[in-house]
């Protein structure tokens, strides 16, 4: 069986990325590990990838710019609305 899953990659410790798999919600269902060679070599923590799973294994990956970008432009966004002071008049 194949299937295809967005996942961001969480880190890279030691020569081993973490990817957090996503299912269609955007909600993490699955944690996966594999040598950060595996990566294409632009892929760094925080991007987003789609990956083709075939019987079990990821057998097919690809960087998703478009996604990334939009995802930390939204995260930045967030962090900005917060980071603003209370208006202080009263």
């Amino acid at each position: 069986m194949t299937q295809k899953r967005t996942a961001v990659v969480d880190r890279i410790e030691d020569g081993i990325a973490v990817l957090l798999l996503e299912d269609d919600a955007g909600a993490v269902v699955e944690e996966r590990t594999l040598p950060r060679e595996d990566l294409p070599s632009a892929v760094d923590a925080g991007d987003v990838l789609e990956l083709t799973i075939a019987d079990g294994s990821i057998a097919k990956l690809a960087p998703c710019p478009e996604t990334t970008a939009a995802r930390k432009q939204r995260a930045q966004d967030r962090f900005d609305r917060l980071s603003e002071r209370p208006d202080e008049k009263q």
